[in-house]
């Protein structure tokens, strides 16, 4: 069997670590290495399907990153278990069994024995000689220092190192083979010394990265614990919030339960009348009975006679009245029917909605075949827009209050938020006026804009083009911004909501809604009727379906996903206009609907 010397002469060492291999796995370039520090390798090479062997730099497969499935080198594995196993001799002394080593000095390059040890502490010339303990060279924690012998002159120690074939060797073959090809050859010991400064300056920047990245990781922990702090502060608002808005909808809830309750009551209150009075008649008519039945037992003489006569006459008197009729109860009912509740949508959802009582009035008034547009004015007033010139403010009432601009012949107004308003003339120029309605600007545009024109929330200006069936976009401050196609629809009328980007427009056959960049999302359309829409407050949408030949008009409320939530007004009879044949649709604040035909404006009072 081979002493551990004779073994260990062999190069049984990782290249990496530089201790025993442990482990020992081969490449394709048969370099074999320790299992653990190709894996230390391949941590460094992220997102590789190879490993690079860092001796020859050739790479070899490594799918999925599994180091453990590389081939291991067997003849080697067993052979440093063998190491492992036989304790290593003294290499000193002179007799044939050499006794067990104990400790391993790296200047001289020898196992020593207990009484070599003893020895050779005792010489000065090896007194500052680093000597190490056995043990802690079987265990791996101390590599050793062994100085080299050169393979051509084993006598000579290797004390050259050739920079061109990165190999250590004698002087004689420095001498003799490297420099007469040229190489470029230097000391051991001076090639060893750079070789420590290097890997010095390299720990040196290693230690000061390290050190960078673990800052760095502290402040990406300062940032998480701050992000974490600032979500947390989020959760606590969106509780409070919540809390806040349960409270608000608890106590609204318990409001319209009440209003409910206040309405149940005074139905129940009618009806209860209705019975008590019928079930009184039932009593009476039971009393009268019983009286005139006595008449039946015995032969009546004299005031008896006289008596039930009477009661007979009261009786056929009773009698003679109209039987009771179902249309009082049946109206009370059809009150009841009436009310129904309404969810709000947009701006007031967590109001829940409301109660409405849909009994409603109109005013009618005669505008002498003049308008040409209708509008809410941000003052809760109703602005028509005149063809012989002018915009006529209405109040709720139908009172008109104001009449401004009476020189312009208007075709279309909008609003922007700080009350300027958009009109569009006869002339299809459009103009910017002030509250006061000075005008301040003109708005540059392509020919042919002379559809709806509608504000958005941002204030942008929409112009509809009907020949070209798109919309020209404009900024508050009247510059042309973009332009968006109605893919196929022509927007004669326009409108915007108030809590999104979304836009409505009608071609008098369909309702459609689109999205910001004018893609179609929704239509709404009635077999033999045309359609008027109108944005409300709360951004819920109200058509007007109108039979234009029979002169009957209907108005449905929908949210603006266009989802029916009620009827207000059925088949509503109109004074036919002759011979134009469009109308406009508009909702106050107040909650009045206002329609218009191009001679009469209709004011119904829902609330």
């Amino acid at each position: 069997m081979a002493t551990y010397h004779q073994i260990s002469s062999q190069n049984l060492e990782c290249p990496i670590c530089l201790t025993l291999f442990n482990q020992p796995k081969s490449l394709a370039c048969s370099h074999t290495f320790c299992k653990e520090c190709l894996e230390s390798i391949f941590q460094t090479q992220p997102n590789q399907q190879s490993i690079t062997c860092p001796v020859c730099r050739k790479k070899t497969p490594l799918p999925g990153g599994d180091v453990s499935k590389l081939q291991t080198n067997v003849p080697l594995n067993s052979l440093v278990d063998e190491v492992k196993i036989n304790s290593p001799t003294c290499t000193v002394c002179d007799t044939d069994e050499k006794p067990p080593a104990i400790s391993y000095c790296q200047d001289c390059g020898k196992y020593m024995c207990k009484s070599c040890e003893i020895g050779h502490f005792a010489w000065k010339p090896f007194s500052n000689h680093e000597v190490v303990p056995m043990n802690e060279v079987l265990s791996g924690k101390v590599s050793l220092k062994r100085r080299r012998k050169c393979k051509t002159h084993p006598s000579a120690d290797e004390e050259c190192f050739c920079t061109n074939c990165h190999e250590y060797m004698c002087s004689t073959c420095g001498m003799l083979e490297h420099l007469q090809d040229g190489h470029q050859l230097e000391k051991a010991a001076v090639h060893e010394e750079k070789l420590m400064k290097n890997i010095k300056k390299l720990l040196e920047r290693t230690k000061s990265k390290k050190t960078t990245i673990e800052n760095h990781i502290k402040f990406i922990e300062t940032q998480r614990d701050e992000i974490t702090n600032m979500m947390k502060g989020l959760n606590n608002d969106i509780d409070k919030t919540y809390e806040e808005y349960m409270k608000l909808l608890s106590a609204r809830r318990e409001a319209l339960k009440c209003q409910v309750k206040q309405w149940s009551e005074k139905f129940e209150k009618e009806l209860q009348v209705m019975d008590e009075e019928s079930r009184q008649t039932i009593s009476h008519m039971k009393s009268m009975e019983e009286l005139v039945t006595n008449g039946m037992k015995v032969p009546l003489e004299k005031d008896a006679l006289i008596a039930h006569d009477t009661l007979c006459e009261n009786l056929k008197s009773f009698l003679g009245r109209d039987d009771p009729d179902d249309q009082s109860p049946r109206g009370v009912t059809e009150r009841a029917q009436k009310i129904s509740f309404r969810r709000y949508f947009g701006v007031n959802e967590l109001c829940l909605g409301g109660l409405n009582n849909f009994k409603w009035d109109v005013v009618e008034l005669h505008l002498e075949d003049s308008m040409n547009c209708l509008t809410s004015a941000p003052d809760g007033k109703m602005a028509v827009g005149s063809s012989f010139g002018g915009i006529h403010l209405y109040s709720p009432d139908g009172e008109l209050q104001q009449t401004v601009l009476k020189d312009v012949c208007v075709s279309d107004i909008g609003y922007v938020s700080d009350g300027r308003s958009v009109v569009r003339d006869a002339e299809n120029e459009i103009s910017l006026y002030t509250r006061q309605w000075e005008k301040v600007g003109t708005i540059s545009y392509n020919e042919g804009l002379d559809a709806g024109l509608t504000v958005d929330r941002d204030d942008n200006i929409y112009v509809g083009n009907e020949m070209a069936k798109k919309m020209q976009v404009f900024s508050p401050q009247g510059v042309a911004v973009s332009e968006i196609a109605c893919d196929g629809y022509t927007p004669m009328q326009l409108f915007s909501f108030h809590t999104t980007e979304k836009l409505i427009l009608t071609d008098f056959s369909a309702v459609v809604c689109l999205d910001g960049n004018g893609k179609k999302e929704n239509v709404l359309k009635k077999e033999g009727m045309s359609a008027y829409p109108a944005v409300c407050r709360d951004d819920s949408v109200i058509v007007a379906w109108v039979k234009h030949e029979e002169g009957l008009v209907s108005v449905d409320r929908y949210t603006r996903d266009f989802e029916h939530v009620h009827n207000i007004i059925t088949d509503f009879k109109i004074q036919k206009p002759v011979d134009r044949k469009w109308y406009y649709l508009q909702e106050y604040e107040s909650g009045e609907i206002a329609f218009c035909t191009p001679d009469r404006l209709y004011i119904f009072d829902v609330n």
